[in-house]
């Protein structure tokens, strides 16, 4: 608990509180009169965050509400900031670019000519999103996101091997007006919208698939077993019914039974339907934090070629990692390395991008084309998405 016990004695200090450490994981916080209300304390407190801790002491943990308590006295401090990133040794470039760009670019339908290299600076933006799937469990986790703002390319994978290294890092350094100018503009909040939707989408969906798979096995064993135990009582009164006709018996009796099957019947709905309620799936995204990432790069200069066309991409490599990042993607999610180019105007997407449109069948671009198929007006896949 001492990186907890660490959080806290920071987070009080910097809202007025006096605290003093105690062993064993321990802390003594004389508190100011807002921080007394908001947190329920006295002025005097003793706070314990291992299991042994004095009598008097007030126990935190991660279970209870302390984490939404102490989340309410951040605000949203900390929820966006900048860092300028530099490696402690100097990294070369890269001494073979075209042997770099053959592992980073695969065009099938285009090819490719490096054009040059040059070290300069760009700006990446790491974005965090809790969600948090409620049925008849809950499940919560984070989603990171990353996107190199210079090239446009989806750098998820890169940022996520440089989380690490930024929690290691003990200095933090903001970028000079020269490293900024040098990574050039961010992007509109309708483009990074645009651009996060449907990763993030897709993003919660993978992360949610071993849940969802447990939450309908657990849901047919439920459905399974209802209906076992109301057929069983259905098809024995049935029966009985089908005994009392056979036998001429009693109009009464028969109007009984029937009364009976009507009753096992609603009955059954009526379960099905608390099953419906029980396993309904509520999923609620929220944005956590945002860290604009400030990182010297070597961005190559990319001519590509389709039949008479030709178009200039650019593409970084991060020394940081050692790694280049995929290629920009114009239309879809743009995780992989492969691209098709188009013929219009040679803009790169996924090859679900130039995929055949359901309806008439002719191949179009989803970047030239958005909204709908240019040929019979059919509304696009991505399109339709965004509608639901």
């Amino acid at each position: 608990m001492s990186e907890l016990r660490d959080f806290v004695a920071d987070l009080l200090e910097r809202k007025g509180a006096a605290v003093e450490a105690l062993d064993p994981d321990g802390l003594e916080v004389l508190a100011p009169a807002p921080l007394q209300k908001a947190m329920g304390w006295p002025e005097l407190a003793r706070l314990g965050f291992g299991t042994e801790r004095t009598h008097s002491a007030i126990p935190i943990g991660l279970e209870g509400d302390w984490l939404d308590r102490f989340g309410a006295l951040l605000g949203d401090e900390g929820r966006w900031n900048e860092r300028e990133m530099r490696p402690a040794v100097a990294v070369p470039a890269p001494s073979d670019p075209e042997r770099v760009l053959d592992r980073a670019l695969d065009l099938p339908n285009a090819v490719w000519r490096f054009q040059g290299m040059t070290a300069t600076w760009t700006r990446c933006l790491m974005l965090a999103f809790r969600y948090t799937a409620v049925s008849d469990e809950k499940r919560e986790g984070l989603i990171w996101l990353g996107f190199n703002l210079g090239t446009g390319a989806v750098v998820s994978d890169i940022l996520a091997r440089l989380r690490p290294a930024l929690a290691q890092m003990p200095d933090w350094q903001a970028p000079d007006p020269a490293t900024t100018l040098a990574a050039g503009p961010g992007w509109s909040a309708a483009t990074l919208a645009a651009r996060v939707r449907p990763l993030l989408d897709q993003q919660v969906r993978d992360s949610m698939e071993a849940f969802l798979r447990a939450m309908r096995r657990r849901l047919e064993r439920d459905r399974n077993r209802v209906h076992a135990y109301h057929d069983d009582l259905r098809s024995s009164s049935l029966k009985r019914l089908a005994a009392l006709v056979r036998a001429e018996g009693d109009r009464a009796d028969r109007r009984r039974e029937t009364l009976r099957v009507e009753a096992i019947e609603r009955e059954y709905r009526a379960k099905l339907d608390d099953l419906r309620h029980n396993y309904a799936l509520r999923v609620t995204v929220e944005w956590v934090q945002a860290l604009d990432l400030y990182m010297p790069v070597q961005r190559f200069d990319v001519l590509i070629r389709r039949r008479k066309r030709e178009r200039v991409v650019r593409l970084d490599w991060h020394p940081l990692v050692k790694t280049a990042e995929p290629p920009l993607c114009e239309a879809g999610l743009g995780l992989d390395r492969v691209r098709l180019v188009c013929d219009d105007k040679l803009h790169l997407t996924e090859p679900a991008g130039q995929a055949p449109c359901p309806s008439c069948g002719k191949p179009f671009c989803r970047a030239c084309s958005p909204a709908a198929c240019p040929r019979c007006g059919q509304a696009s896949e991505a399109r339709a998405m965004s509608v639901d």
